[in-house]
């Protein structure tokens, strides 16, 4: 008991204090600017202008940006109000050792984003060696960005932010040199990127395009979106602090605004660079577009992009669900190992040409869980955490053998819908889930499993940075360290 107790605690996982808070509201846009510069985006934007003119796909992205913005926010205030990551409070809805299950799920997901961002970086990284020397093997650069990226994602989320410091000009940069040059490319072409369709759809198809583009940009940051939390705790918020809104200032300055902007601009270049080359590949785009110091210049830009958004956004994410897992004897920095390893294992560079109907069947099953944790945090226990007993082995979300069965069956009937009915994958997913799991939760599960702030609904006694409460949650060694010096005194 002792050992599960402990394994519960691990030091990674424990809650956030208010002074431990290092990320300022500009600090996390910053972040998201380095997050949402994915390559990969590049084949949202080049996938939609086959069917359906530029404008629709830009007006697309920012609807699916902006929902999908909304979700990481509302997901996000568990780690802001109590200090807690992703893994931790997924004991509430699916049980100490069920929670497991959808985490190990969203770290592979993370992990295989992490693989796919390397190989984008590794192919520019040769990219610029051959410039400069004339070698050339990406699987080599590949490995070996790999490993730098691992390397400075164990030294902490602080290294985060000042790398995402240095990222964000360099990113912005080739984002406006691509763009304007892909343009350029597409009128001597004779394609005017405003008007221009591969082959055209109306009506009903037109509407199916659509959504598509809508569902895989939501199904694009789908990760993020279930596992805010983890990035969400270490934001800096006010205490006492009863308003929704200036409580989560810094989480909507980055997921409400900055990513909108970002992600619509990277698709809006794929969509260009795909009129302009026929080909929404970042690195053949601009191998066609620059030559020379220039190409090799921007080539470097690619390979930081890719790191800033990998260490945010992938790396840091799984490898505290990997530690959550493991327990003590799988600390952060292990974690983040075991993380790198899945993304050069899976192969990344053959994911790529499958990216599109990737993202809405695993956006639908992620869906699934975002919807999940908010009926419950919202809807169900009103934000209010018995937090002490999320550490507790034999505690209240132990329920049956450590599984909370309504969470389990509302992500199996959730994700199930979403996968049947692809093209709106990620609203189908999340509305599903999260009925299925209230239904389920409030009127059978709870009924069995009774639940501390259910039964006293406290704010004083279950809420966290709201009524200025900083989390502590005691180690067991302590405990009784503590208790057998008082018995002697």
């Amino acid at each position: 008991m002792k050992k599960n107790s402990s394994y519960l605690k691990s030091p990674d996982l424990l809650p956030i204090t208010h002074g431990d808070r290092k990320i300022s509201t500009l600090g996390f846009a910053i972040i998201w600017v380095g997050m949402a510069v994915v390559l990969a985006a590049f084949a949202i934007g080049g996938e939609g202008v086959q069917s359906l003119p530029l404008g629709m796909v830009i007006l697309a992205t920012i609807i699916g940006s902006i929902a999908i913005g909304l979700c990481m926010t509302l997901t996000g205030d568990i780690g802001v109000e109590h200090g807690l990551s992703f893994p931790v409070y997924m004991r509430a809805p699916f049980g100490t050792i069920g929670t497991h299950i959808p985490s190990l799920i969203r770290g592979f997901v993370a992990s295989c984003w992490f693989g796919i961002n390397t190989y984008f970086g590794a192919t520019a990284m040769n990219g610029i060696l051959f410039v400069l020397t004339g070698f050339d093997n990406w699987f080599v650069c590949f490995l070996f960005f790999a490993t730098i990226q691992v390397i400075n994602t164990a030294l902490g989320i602080k290294a985060v932010e000042r790398f995402a410091d240095l990222a964000a000009p360099i990113i912005i940069i080739i984002s406006a040199w691509m763009y304007t040059t892909l343009s350029d490319q597409a009128l001597a072409a004779g394609r005017d990127v405003w008007s221009w369709i591969e082959s055209p759809v109306t009506g009903g198809a037109a509407v199916t395009a659509f959504a598509i583009v809508i569902m895989s940009n939501m199904g694009f940051w789908g990760t993020l979106a279930a596992d805010m939390p983890s990035i969400s705790r270490f934001i800096k918020a006010p205490k006492l602090e009863r308003n929704w809104f200036k409580r989560n200032k810094g989480q909507i300055v980055g997921s409400l605004i900055t990513l909108p902007i970002v992600q619509t601009f990277m698709v809006v270049i794929g969509a260009v660079s795909f009129i302009a080359v026929s080909n929404y590949d970042p690195v053949i785009a601009l191998q066609e577009a620059a030559s020379g110091i220039v190409l090799g210049v921007l080539l470097l830009m690619i390979v930081f992009a890719q790191w800033s958004t990998n260490i945010s956004a992938n790396l840091v994410p799984a490898a505290t669900i990997f530690s959550n897992v493991g327990g003590p004897k799988l600390p952060f920095w292990t974690g983040v190992v075991v993380a790198g390893l899945i993304g050069v294992l899976v192969q990344p560079w053959s994911l790529f040409g499958i990216i599109i109907p990737a993202l809405l069947i695993v956006g639908g099953i992620l869906s699934a869980i975002v919807g999940i944790l908010v009926a419950d945090y919202y809807f169900i226990r009103k934000r209010r955490v018995n937090v002490v007993d999320l550490y507790k082995e034999d505690g209240q979300y132990h329920y049956w053998k450590g599984l909370n069965l309504a969470g389990l069956i509302a992500w199996v009937l959730g994700g199930g819908a979403a996968y049947f009915i692809q093209t709106y994958s990620f609203a189908v997913g999340f509305v599903v889930g999260a009925a299925v799991y209230y239904v389920l939760a409030k009127y059978w599960w709870f009924e069995k499993y009774q639940q501390a702030e259910l039964n006293d609904p406290s704010d004083e006694k279950y809420l966290g940075i709201t009524v200025g409460r900083d989390w502590i949650i005691e180690d067991d060694d302590e405990k009784e360290q503590t208790a057998k010096t008082a018995q002697n005194a």
